[in-house]
């Protein structure tokens, strides 16, 4: 999520907690490659399980999600259950220690080196008697009848002890100790996993770097000229990617010419089209007339 800002007038905007600004939030759905394919406008310091996973869903390309890495706010145990229904899984980088026990059913045997780790605290019952209706949920989800959004704002904390929603919550935890059993064990998703969370905070240093001022007043009044503010800024986001990947593409085929000899894949993995220094975001041409003074005029005048 990146924040624009705005005034402090505007009814959806909040205080950002990095910046102290009343901002209006943008959430961004960035690929492994960097590109944008999904954007929608939020309420800043509100849970952003539900606009993670309605990108996905709603996403108009051809290829199938299959992981989506999201930060702590990004998740919630009701969202990891949801998720795994819509067919795919939710990654999340977690902050606190709490989140990262693993839980296993009630009665379930664990290695003595486990224990410390390990919560017997899932009810199988809980769950088999929601089923039905946690598909339901998703189904609803996943044909546009209900967002993710309104269904998980719908079974937040809020709806502690209703049958559907302790169900999901026991279902989600199972797929998270799934999850950070992966996370844990196998270096090499843990490794994928950070470095698909930095490239989307890359991602957002260009949005910044193209937004300049304050979101208009007026622009904030409807959510159709808002999704036009989050839409512009991600094509242009997009547009500067790919013209510098065009020029990079240009630079790397020059330097394997001369070098006769390809570079390395891990080389490439460090370098990414977010550079901003060969664009000219502003239009502010800055001509160096002092250093050619000599060649530009016949008697040069000093200045004192």
């Amino acid at each position: 999520m990146v924040s624009l800002e705005t005034t402090r007038t505007v009814w959806q905007a909040r205080a950002d907690p990095r910046r102290r600004t009343a901002s209006i939030g943008v959430y961004t759905h960035v690929r492994d490659r960097r590109g944008i394919f999904y954007d929608q406008p939020i309420v800043l310091n509100e849970r952003q399980a539900g606009v993670a996973i309605e990108g996905v869903i709603r996403q108009n390309s051809t290829d199938d999600v299959t992981l989506l890495a999201v930060d702590t706010h990004g998740f919630t145990d009701f969202a990891m259950g949801l998720a795994r229904a819509l067919g795919f899984d939710l990654c999340p980088r977690l902050a606190h220690l709490r989140d990262r026990r693993l839980h296993v059913p009630v009665g379930h045997t664990i290695p003595a080196g486990l224990l410390p780790v390990v919560d017997r605290d899932v009810k199988l019952e809980a769950i088999e008697a929601v089923w039905d209706e946690f598909v339901r949920v998703a189904a609803s989800v996943q044909s546009g009848h209900c967002t993710a959004v309104q269904a998980l704002t719908r079974f937040a904390s809020a709806a502690r002890g209703q049958p559907l929603y302790e169900g999901g919550v026991q279902l989600g935890r199972l797929f998270r100790s799934i999850f950070l059993i992966d996370y844990f064990a196998v270096p090499a998703f843990r490794g994928e996993l950070q470095h698909a969370l930095n490239r989307g905070e890359a991602v957002h240093n260009v949005q910044r770097a193209i937004h300049q001022g304050k979101i208009p007043v007026e622009l904030t009044r409807q959510r159709h000229s808002m999704i036009a503010v989050s839409s512009a800024l991600t094509l242009l986001t997009n547009a500067v990617m790919a013209w510098n990947t065009l020029h990079m593409q240009r630079a790397l085929d020059m330097i394997e010419q001369l070098g006769a000899q390809p570079v390395e894949p891990h080389h490439l993995r460090s370098i990414a089209p977010i550079s901003l220094e060969g664009s000219n975001l502003r239009g502010t041409f800055d001509f160096p007339i002092a250093d050619y003074a000599d060649r530009l005029l016949d008697n040069p005048v000093v200045c004192t």
